[in-house]
């Protein structure tokens, strides 16, 4: 399952939207297991695209919820 924050990378280009496969953006908001809100940002930061995507179309490179285990992980050795 996908959630927000995550970041995920397009599975295919969305021409429509000047996007190519292999992308990667942040998800900003999940529509349950059927739909994210993504956004991509240019090298400055501002907002590039944020549009909705099936979730099929997209896959998980870096998971929210490691980030926080292993930061719990940190805090517990510390």
């Amino acid at each position: 399952m996908i959630e927000e924050l995550d970041v995920v990378a397009l599975k295919r280009d969305h021409p429509d939207l000047g996007l190519k496969a292999g992308e990667r953006g942040a998800v900003v908001l999940t529509y349950g297991d059927e739909a994210c809100e993504v956004e991509f940002v240019n090298p400055d930061g501002s907002t590039r695209v944020m549009a909705s995507f099936p979730v099929e179309d997209l896959e998980v490179v870096w998971r929210i919820a490691a980030h926080r285990a292993a930061q719990a992980d940190r805090r517990a050795a510390g």
